[in-house]
């Protein structure tokens, strides 16, 4: 199962090429002169395809390629819902928010809390947010790239850890957003052709040395149950994915949290040059989108099919590499620590980001443009460490860390949705109601958890969304006269988009119709 010595030259080629070009990218005459603007958001000057592959890049690691395939190999392709309904998210996200949020010109998400709230909602959910993205996403990346590590090459997990954060601290730290961005674009190239080789490389085995179509064949004959979109209420997986919800409820909530409203994942578009070119970004993102279950729930099922024992689902990636033949491990294997290092950089730097700007800057006033930028590296380098060694306490006992990360995130995100539901198209949302979601959304969830613990977490996410809006406006109309002060103008805002991008948005949504008719 260990790595021969062809697979440690196409992976160190892999490294030193990544941290040069990383290097080459955030090289400037002056680093004292290096300002917040430049290191946080790239001198907002990044194209579409820089954002596009950077929005992959950042989306698709250890628990999408690990995580999704082992929910792959125990649900069946049903689990691509949430790669294929992001693709149509990232269309709304274009049209509906971008507008918005380039027109404010700001930074982070809990920038836009302040302007349409107030300070206080800033800090809270700034908080809210780095702890979620150290304590849960951190984690279940370092985590679940260790144990790959571990499985292909004998590497310890600890020392796993230890080597994919300072991988990750030499690649990303210096050079902030833009050389994150730029070096994305060889990631998304390296990450789809792993995951198309390590899929080709599946479906052979299972058809007996065949093809990969004729595996694709055998899968279908063999274990037609992992292909059903739509789960039936008798399903033993229905709990992760509840029938109709998938497509009517609260998956939609989850998706326009992850895409919408995370500073992570949204941070790109805020870097954009223009609205266009953002707009022309998350259409990119959603095309690959569209593609992402070949490269990862499908390895899963054909693990189902070829080694129907593992001791658990997790586990099918690591070993279906482990499988592959001498240099083309390393090449699976450089892709999916591509993957894991372009998470574990851009969670970094939006972690920088928000304490720099949201909590740090606030409260000492202006000390100076690089000041600000060394604050933001000593906090990313320090949430990276504080992950390490939580990785193991948190999720050394997952089973399927995917559905695990899905449903702890899923107590909050109906409250965040609401605040900028509410905040970006309702006048008299204020700062009472939007605190009065946030509380709620976890009040709610852990009611439902406790007292319905029979009701799946997708249809949670939606009834506390439900319950979250209603709390929002009840306390809004309670304790405000009529529209905010802070309410968001929308009559100057263009929401009108390029023929393009129709164009593009309309082939998502008939590609979307024909894969849920053809697979339901």
């Amino acid at each position: 199962m260990g790595f021969e010595t062809i697979d440690y030259v196409v992976l160190a080629i892999y490294a030193v090429a990544l941290i040069a070009l990383a290097t080459w990218v955030s090289l400037r005459p002056d680093e004292a002169g290096r300002d917040t603007s430049d290191y946080f958001l790239a001198g907002r000057a990044l194209p579409w395809w820089a954002i596009g592959a950077s929005l992959i890049a950042a989306n698709i690691s250890a628990e999408q390629v690990i995580g999704m395939s082992g929910s792959g190999y125990a649900i069946g392709l049903a689990i691509a819902s949430y790669e294929w309904m992001a693709a149509i998210t990232l269309v709304i996200v274009g049209k509906f928010f971008l507008p918005v949020f380039i027109r404010q010109r700001i930074y982070t998400m809990p920038q836009f809390l302040e302007l349409r709230y107030d300070s206080s909602v800033r800090t809270v959910m700034a908080v809210f947010w780095l702890g979620v993205f150290t304590l849960i996403n951190l984690t279940s990346i370092l985590w679940l790239g260790a144990l790959t590590i571990e499985t292909v090459t004998g590497l310890d997990l600890f020392h796993g850890l230890l080597a994919l954060a300072g991988f990750a601290l030499l690649y990303s730290l210096y050079g902030g957003l833009r050389a994150v961005a730029m070096t994305d674009i060889v990631q998304v190239v390296m990450l789809v052709a792993g995951g198309l080789l390590i899929a080709w490389i599946a479906l052979d085995a299972v058809s007996g040395g065949n093809g990969a179509l004729a595996g694709f064949g055998t899968l279908l004959e063999v274990a037609p149950q992992k292909f059903d979109m739509i789960l039936a209420p008798t399903n033993p997986d229905y709990q992760y994915l509840p029938g109709l919800s998938v497509l009517l409820g609260g998956l939609w909530i989850m998706n326009l949290s992850y895409w919408g409203f995370n500073q992570y994942i949204i941070q790109r578009a805020l870097a954009a040059s223009s609205l266009e070119e953002a707009q022309k970004g998350v259409l990119f993102a959603a095309f690959l989108k569209l593609l992402m279950p070949l490269l990862v729930v499908i390895p899963g099922i054909a693990a189902f099919v070829l080694l129907p024992e593992l001791d658990r689902p997790d586990a099918a990636y690591p070993t279906l590499l482990a499988m592959a033949p001498a240099g083309a491990k390393g090449l699976i294997f450089a892709a999916l620590i591509a993957a894991i290092v372009s998470s574990l950089g851009s969670m970094m730097n939006s972690i920088a980001t928000i304490f720099t700007l949201d909590l740090y800057k606030p409260h000492v006033g202006e000390r100076g443009e690089h000041h600000f930028v060394i604050v933001g590296r000593i906090a990313a380098a320090s949430a990276l460490v504080l992950a390490v060694f939580a990785a193991r306490p948190l999720l050394g006992d997952a089973d399927q860390a995917f559905q695990w990360l899905q449903e702890f995130t899923g107590f909050f995100t109906p409250g965040v949705v609401t605040l900028f539901l509410l905040g970006l198209f309702w006048k008299r949302a204020n700062a009472a109601g939007a605190f009065a979601a946030a509380i709620g959304s976890a009040a709610f969830s852990l009611g439902f958890k406790i007292w319905l613990p029979q009701v799946p977490f997708m249809d949670r996410v939606g009834l506390v969304f439900l319950a979250c809006v209603a709390v929002a406006v009840g306390t809004s109309l309670l304790t405000g006269r009529g529209a905010s002060p802070k309410a968001i103008d929308l009559a100057g805002t263009d929401f009108g988009t390029s023929r393009g991008f129709n164009l593009g948005a309309a082939v998502i949504a008939a590609i979307l119709v024909f894969l849920y008719w053809y697979w339901w």
